[in-house]
């Protein structure tokens, strides 16, 4: 997979937000959207950072 940059157009994602709706980004699509992601919580990876 490419590694994104900012300002780079993201590719197709699926997802399921915290109510357990499916959602995709052309959700938002015309909107302004931050996409953060990071390792599973209480991981190791999660708390070295």
């Amino acid at each position: 997979m490419k590694k994104l940059r900012e300002g780079d157009i993201a590719p197709a994602i699926n997802a399921v937000d915290q109510d357990g709706n499916k959602i995709t980004l052309d959700d938002f699509k015309g909107r302004k959207l931050v996409l953060y992601f990071y390792p599973k919580d209480d991981t190791p990876g999660c708390t070295s950072e």
